[in-house]
């Protein structure tokens, strides 16, 4: 079996394993380097750019440098090729978990149980939910939605097809960093500069790839398109519009709009203007494109992987 093959067969055995398993709830390897990157935080933290750079450098170098290591140790064979593969891929998924937080959310709705939503809102996202509506909180699961498949999903495979378990996991630290300290705050504006900036960037080549994913897997592909297209590039972010603007096109809804993070309040351009509000029954239908979404990723970065390893890996050996 070539390295090409090993590692395409434990990233679908590693797709697997999040369809069915989902994220483990005590021991995540996410979690234990959000622990250790908290820890190292109180030590460094400074108020300037420099210190924030120094310490993203050293939380991605060392996963980088520990995945290579593996990556070097285990991949001399196929077999642990491919459960290096496997384990990486299941270790920085979280497609399924997404849409059962979703999911919850929307049951809890669905059944008037709008308390329930509330608390159960910032298990998916950083918004303010106490004085969200129903229908406030269903635009929120879906745009959560929308995000988090470019995130959890996407950009992780497409970072495996560039550079294999390294890839996987040296992306999940530069993500898990941005949610940690890249996120605007007296605290962080500065020294989270560095970790949100880098998130922007190894977030590009997915959050497209995640679009027009969303295109091709859409009830209708034009609208999306359109949708897409359109709006795209007036989000804030230069990459969770990709995803949002195209979602909004293929479920047919408007998202965007005023959103609230604690004491901070976002004006966001509306993003499908033309279209009908989110409603609850459009949390399972942006979830059912999640995974739709999620699959053409792996069968897309999984062949993207085989033909960079035959063209510039010597046949893929």
């Amino acid at each position: 079996m070539t390295r090409a093959a090993a590692f395409a067969l434990g990233s679908v055995a590693g797709y697997a394993a999040d369809a069915r398993f989902a994220d483990p709830r005590r021991g995540h390897p996410v979690a234990l380097f959000g622990s250790a990157a908290t820890r190292l935080e109180r030590r460094v933290w400074r108020d300037h750019r420099a210190a924030g750079a120094g310490y993203t450098a050293l939380c991605v170098g060392a996963v980088a440098a520990g995945a290579l290591a593996l990556d070097r140790t285990l991949g001399r064979r196929p077999a642990g090729r491919a459960a290096l593969a496997a384990a990486a891929t299941w270790t920085v998924l979280g497609g399924t978990s997404l849409t059962r937080e979703a999911r919850t959310i929307g049951r809890s709705l669905a059944a008037g149980d709008l308390t329930a939503a509330r608390e159960r809102l910032p298990h998916l996202c950083g918004r303010d939910p106490s004085a969200l509506d129903g229908q406030q909180i269903a635009r929120a699961v879906v745009e959560s939605v929308a995000e988090n498949t470019a995130d959890a999903v996407v950009n992780a495979l497409a970072w495996g097809a560039l550079a294999g378990a390294p890839g996987l996991l040296a992306f999940r630290a530069v993500n898990t960093l941005d949610a940690m300290v890249g996120h605007r705050s007296p605290r962080y504006a500065r020294f989270g500069w560095a970790s949100a900036r880098l998130d922007d960037v190894v977030g590009w080549p997915g959050a497209r790839l995640t679009a027009l994913l969303t295109v091709a897997a859409a009830p209708e592909p034009r609208t999306a398109w359109r949708v897409w297209r359109r709006d795209g590039s007036a989000h804030p972010s230069p990459n969770a519009g990709q995803a949002e603007s195209a979602f909004a096109g293929a479920v047919g809804v408007r998202l965007g709009g005023t959103l609230r993070y604690g004491e901070r309040v976002e004006h966001r351009p509306v993003l499908g203007a033309e279209l009908r509000p989110v409603t609850v029954d459009d949390i399972e239908r942006a979830c059912t494109l999640s995974r739709r979404v999620g699959a053409l990723a792996l069968g897309t970065t999984v062949a993207g992987h085989v033909l960079l390893r035959m063209l510039f890996g010597r046949g893929g050996a």
